[in-house]
């Protein structure tokens, strides 16, 4: 891993942080509207959403400041093999410094070690970096979205085997 940066689980007292963080990013790429994370119940309760079975969600902090994170969790409405890659948003300087790289290689061990077998995610257009590092990472196109999460608004669906 780089040096600079720490990626660790999510602990209670991260939640203000991680909270903000998704408030303060998803605007930045216009995901704020109806049918997008942001509106999620977990946004406040990030570590109590992600301590439930099959779940893992890891924080990058650097400095003793926390500026990103991202998990895994089963896929909502999908088969029991397939999880999907949630949350994973970067405060700009988290950007461009391996962060990215790291944290995915950390989520899907964090998958494979839970049982998953497929990796499914969702994301919109205009989220261009994110997208380069989904494809760099294994991530296959789809046509269109897996299972039932709630995100009608988000317009680009990856899938990645295990």
């Amino acid at each position: 891993m780089p040096s600079g940066f720490l990626i660790r689980p999510i602990v209670p007292e991260d939640n203000p942080a991680v909270a903000a963080i998704i408030r303060a990013v998803m605007p930045e790429f216009g995901a704020d509207g109806p049918g997008f994370a942001i509106h999620d119940a977990e946004v406040d309760t990030m570590y109590q959403a992600y301590s439930q079975p099959r779940c893992s969600y890891f924080v990058v902090e650097r400095d003793g400041r926390v500026i990103g994170g991202a998990g895994i969790a089963p896929l909502d409405g999908g088969e029991a093999d397939v999880c999907e890659l949630r949350k994973m948003y970067f405060l700009p300087e988290a950007r461009g410094i391996g962060a990215g790289s790291a944290m995915m290689e950390r989520c899907l061990d964090a998958a494979r070690d839970h049982g998953f077998a497929r990796c499914y995610l969702e994301t919109l257009t205009g989220m261009d970096q994110a997208q380069a590092l989904y494809l760099r990472s294994g991530f296959k196109p789809l046509c269109e979205p897996m299972g039932g999460t709630g995100h009608f608004s988000c317009d680009r669906f990856f899938l990645r085997e295990l």
